[in-house]
């Protein structure tokens, strides 16, 4: 056997992951090149490549600067320390940067352009459009702004984390001055309309606009700031900082208000980059890194606009034409009735696959459960929650007519603290028992139970999925939901609530996998049945889809099964540490990622298993802060037919893809999956709006 003549913790073996997550990033952008992609939909994945190195460097490399400042590096499968990741992700950024800017100017503005969108330089505006535009600054904007002198007598002014800003510098004589000027896009559209009328009319919204970035505004009309003061520069800069929180509490009761602390906090985190437009003079950009104590390597020139996040602001134009197709989800037949919906659902089990099946199911059970005087309780785990969520409403109104109702609501969600708080404390002052689960772990399972007394005794409807009880995100992501009223199934989500919500233990499950105790085990108790499988039968199989693979320990064993003859195909949408193609090591592993109009988050993990093939379903991927970090959730798909269509309709067309599909190679880097001779283009998001409900048994 290769697996006892090749040394797998060899660091060679392992993909960095920071640089996985680079590579992903590129992909995003290849998708805003691509014009396969309605224009305005191109926009958007330019705004989420800008939104992702956000996230990057707020999450990532603020953690290898503390590692650096503290002397201390985590261990990784790569072995690479911080200070050579951080020199290695700039390497990669640079082209990632000029990409975007490349993308911007000479692909995707044309084409604005063409279709009567001009985002304007002010220099390409004419005198009665400059007008209109400084009368809506005077009377709009002008009185927003603060400009902050530094010199020796002030001090160098507190710059929020990701706004945009104005360095300034201007002179009066012979005296020079330096100033910022805080670009208001929180108060303004950050793409202002050229007035038609008026200087009322600026917002985005109309199908055809003349279109000035606000900065650029603003700098045209320095003189109204600075009167008097001949202006030498006005550059757009921004700071990214670290948005780490430490939470530190004696008991749960402090939950609350030390992640409240924790958020605040957030907002002095120390900066990690600094981003400076292109023409900014090196002497400024020098004043600015100096002052927030950013070494040079840790300092980004663009030549696109920053903030590229903003750009989803261009989504709302009005232009069906240059946006996606809509379309209506799938509602299953026998789900379609919410006055019935507990019948259904005893009746079978059901799968839901977002966002080609609506979530409305999901809402009416919960609805339903509100009003029923036969529901006992709903219990519920909440992760990231929309605004005006029916969900809530659901839960709030079950309280009112006397149900207990319980809600573990993970407070430590990044970036969405403040609205679970809030959330939180809506529930609370409704009656609903709120628990923020446990201090040292985040609560990721997405599970739903409601339990009802019918005539043949306790009937526990459960709701087990790989997305959040978000009735947003279930428009836009790639999900899978099972519904079930499967005896031992509810048992163990009834078991894994009490453990969360009181003292029980997390363990001893007859069907769940759970982390942080079990799941780990269970996953590599399956891959190595699957060697044995195939050491007897010869068929051994292993096909997953998940969002991320890092954690070494699973990535060995994989390393094992093909070693051993095993074919493994993984579909892994983001970060992937496993380099598939190694000779005597990974040979008979495949990698592939989907990037495309929804964002692939289901999970899947298939095992042919000697022809007794096992599906498993739920929120976690195969990371080490999955596995070990949080309390998350797979559970066996039982019934047969269910079985079957996630096997032959769902995963098969997600590795079948030839349009959207990557394939990772040996040395870390993706190559696009093109069609082989005589075989036709097959873009499985595509074929699944258009074949939405075939994997029901209608």
């Amino acid at each position: 056997m290769h697996s006892k003549r090749v040394d797998l913790d060899k660091c060679e073996y392992y993909i960095n992951r920071e640089l996985s997550s680079l590579e992903f990033n590129r992909r995003v952008l290849e998708e805003a090149k691509d014009d396969y992609h309605p224009l305005l939909e191109r926009v958007k994945f330019l705004a989420i490549c800008g939104s992702n190195l956000d996230e990057f460097f707020m999450s990532r490399v603020s953690d290898l600067r503390r590692q650096m400042s503290r002397g201390v590096a985590k261990f990784t499968a790569d072995g690479l320390p911080p200070a050579n990741t951080i020199d290695k992700i700039r390497g990669m950024l640079g082209p990632i940067l000029e990409g975007h800017a490349e993308c911007w100017q000479q692909k995707i503005c044309p084409e604005l352009k063409k279709n009567g969108i001009h985002v304007h330089k002010w220099s390409e505006l004419d005198d009665e459009q400059r007008t209109a535009l400084r009368r809506l600054f005077e009377h709009e904007v002008y009185p927003a702004l603060t400009p902050l002198a530094f010199d020796a007598h002030r001090p160098f002014p507190f710059i929020s984390n990701l706004s945009i800003n104005l360095a300034i510098t201007m002179r009066h004589g012979s005296r020079q001055g330096f100033a910022r000027v805080k670009v208001p896009t929180t108060n303004f559209p950050r793409f202002v309309r050229v007035p038609d009328e008026g200087y009322e009319e600026y917002a985005v919204g109309k199908s055809t606009a003349n279109l000035v970035l606000l900065e650029d505004l603003i700098a045209a009309n320095l003189d109204l700031l600075f009167p008097g003061m001949e202006i030498l520069s006005a550059n757009p800069f921004r700071v990214t900082r670290d948005a780490e929180i430490e939470i530190q509490v004696d008991d749960t009761d402090d939950m609350l208000t030390a992640v409240e602390e924790g958020v605040e906090s957030r907002r002095l985190g120390p900066p990690v980059r600094l981003e400076v437009d292109a023409g900014m003079p090196d002497s400024v950009r020098d004043v600015l890194a100096k002052n927030m104590d950013l070494p040079r390597y840790l300092v980004y020139q663009h030549a696109a606009p920053l903030g590229l996040v903003d750009f989803w602001q261009l989504l709302s134009i009005d232009r069906p034409d240059l946006k996606d197709v809509p379309f209506s989800q799938y509602i299953p037949k026998d789900l379609s009735n919410p006055k019935i919906i507990f019948t259904a659902l005893h009746a079978k089990d059901h799968l839901l696959f977002h966002p080609y099946d609506s979530f409305q199911p999901v809402v009416a059970m919960l609805q339903q459960a509100a009003d029923d005087p036969d529901v006992l309780a709903i219990k519920i785990s909440l992760y990231r929650i929309d605004k005006h969520s029916p969900v809530i409403e659901s839960l709030i109104e079950a309280r009112k007519q006397g149900k207990q109702v319980a809600a573990v609501v993970e407070l430590k969600a990044k970036f969405d603290e403040e609205n679970n708080i809030s959330y939180a404390r809506t529930l609370e002052q409704e009656g609903v028992h709120v628990v923020y689960g446990p201090v040292d772990l985040k609560v990721h399972a997405k599970i739903c139970m409601v339990v009802r007394k019918e005539r043949k005794g306790i009937v526990r409807y459960c709701h087990l999925s790989s997305g959040n009880y978000n009735n947003v995100t279930t428009k836009v992501y790639g999900d899978l939901g099972y519904l079930t009223t499967n005896q031992e199934i509810g048992l163990d989500v009834s078991n894994l609530f009490n453990a969360l919500t009181g003292y029980a233990n997390l363990s001893n499950y007859q069907k769940l996998l759970v982390a942080p105790v079990g799941l780990r085990s269970g996953i590599l108790d399956r891959i190595h049945r699957e060697i044995e499988n195939h050491r007897e039968f010869g068929n051994g199989l292993i096909a997953w889809k998940l969002n991320g693979l890092l954690d070494k320990e699973i990535i060995k064993t994989l390393y094992q099964a093909s070693q051993e003859g095993v074919e493994v195909q993984l579909n892994v949408r983001g970060l992937c540490s496993l380099r598939p193609g190694i000779k005597g090591v990974s040979e008979n592993i495949t990698v592939t990622s989907i990037v495309g109009r929804f964002l692939e988050h289901s999970r899947i993990y298939y095992f042919r298993n000697g022809g007794q093939e096992e599906v498993l379903l739920g929120s976690s991927d195969m990371m080490p802060r999955n596995l070990d970090k949080r309390v998350e959730l797979l559970f066996p798909v039982l019934d047969a037919k269910i079985r079957r269509a996630l096997v032959d309709k769902i995963l098969a067309m997600h590795l079948k893809d030839n349009v959207k599909t990557r394939r990772l190679r040996a040395d870390g880097s993706y190559v696009k999956v093109r069609p082989g001779r005589g075989e036709s283009r097959f873009d499985s998001q595509k074929y699944f709006v258009e074949h939405r409900g075939e994997w029901h048994e209608d």
